[in-house]
């Protein structure tokens, strides 16, 4: 293998890495919103259910920010057809991420039950849109999104918010929404203490059953849509131009995968195992929050294993679609972002360990008392 491949494959990873780095990390915050109306009854419930998640939700956003950036320098062409064929999709979920800080910085500013009431939904809509997005963007990866390149290499698209919002992608929203829902209970049933604690425990299990079907249903209906596959050879370390390959669409395409990847029976082992393992440990939330760390990770690696050497499927012109092997950055940019990303990562890991370490325990009913409660 050549150094250029090589350094493409440690991208993807890393890609692979930071996405599901911010789906447990900050995904939790989203199910505790999400959560926020239904496990908190009054408002020093719902005060003690945002307290578990307001010391920590903007250090866990720079995993958010980490991959987005990522995205940018390494895989270039890759930013520049998702991020303008999903703009209205992406303004839908940044416009609903704004509302968390003013929720956290405002709901409490005044006792008006009404002002708080307005703000608990707005934290509920910043937890529930972003996830439901996520998942319908990944469902769209796998349908192949309507764009492509001309001869001067200028990308032209019909992707439209409502071509976004197709069945099948609808399904992988739900997916994906009832995996941080599930992650965001396991949370609450960790950090939570009292009537929040327990309501968190039985919204584990409905999002877990709901998780398990919704997933298997979305893996049959997989076997339904054909994949995407690159006929003959495509070098490995050649320029990134997605035109110089021919790509056919193919029945039961991306379970063929599953032969070429052995390891997306370990992803899908993790996803469905980290979800059932979790639901029985419930009574020991430490155990419990852990392996519900797996069904996130094993959910976006199964995606990703799936998928792989494919990054956007194109479904109008699959010669255009990118991929691993002709979307990335040169080797001299990979070379230097990785040195980079090896001395800053471990950073970004040692501070966010010691901040949990320091912020260990639950958060109880007097704690609201506290002058720095939200």
């Amino acid at each position: 293998m050549s150094e250029y491949e090589i350094l493409r494959l440690i991208w993807w990873a890393l890609l692979g890495i930071l996405l599901i780095g911010f789906a447990v990390m900050d995904g939790f915050d989203l199910g505790t919103a999400a959560l926020l109306p239904f496990v908190g009854r009054t408002d020093k419930e719902r005060r003690l259910a945002l307290n578990t998640v307001g010391p920590v939700w903007e250090g866990n956003q720079v995993w958010f920010i980490l991959g987005g950036g990522a995205i940018f320098a390494a895989w270039p062409m890759l930013y520049a057809a998702s991020f303008s064929g999903f703009y209205l999709a992406m303004f839908l979920v940044l416009a609903t991420l704004i509302l968390r800080p003013a929720g956290f910085k405002f709901r409490s500013k005044l006792e008006n039950p009404t002002w708080r009431t307005f703000w608990d939904w707005a934290l509920f809509a910043g937890g529930v849109v972003p996830a439901l997005v996520f998942g319908v963007a990944f469902g769209n990866l796998f349908e192949g999104v309507p764009f492509g390149f001309d001869s001067m290499m200028r990308m032209h698209s019909q992707i439209t918010l409502l071509s976004l919002l197709n069945p099948f992608a609808l399904l992988c929203g739900l997916v994906s929404l009832s995996m941080i829902v599930f992650h965001g209970a396991s949370w609450l049933n960790y950090k939570a203490t009292g009537a929040v604690k327990m309501r968190a425990g039985k919204a584990m299990l409905i999002a877990a059953v709901a998780y398990i079907a919704l997933f298997t249903l979305a893996g049959v209906w997989l076997g339904q849509i054909g994949g995407f596959n690159i006929v003959g050879a495509i070098a490995h370390d050649g320029p990134s131009n997605p035109l110089l390959k021919t790509v056919v669409r193919i029945p039961h395409g991306w379970f063929a995968n599953m032969t070429t990847h052995p390891a997306l029976i370990l992803t899908l082992v993790a996803a469905y195992g980290g979800c059932v393992v979790a639901v029985l440990l419930r009574r020991f939330p430490g155990y419990a929050m852990l392996c519900s760390a797996l069904v996130p990770a094993g959910t976006i690696a199964t995606a990703g294993a799936a998928l792989f050497p494919f990054l956007l499927p194109s479904s109008t012109e699959p010669n255009a679609s990118l991929t691993v092997w002709d979307a990335s950055s040169s080797s001299l940019t990979l070379a230097v972002m990785l040195g980079v990303t090896v001395l800053i990562l471990p950073i970004v890991v040692a501070y966010t360990v010691w901040a949990y370490r320091v912020l260990r325990g639950p958060v109880k009913e007097s704690d609201i008392d506290s002058g720095h409660a939200y």
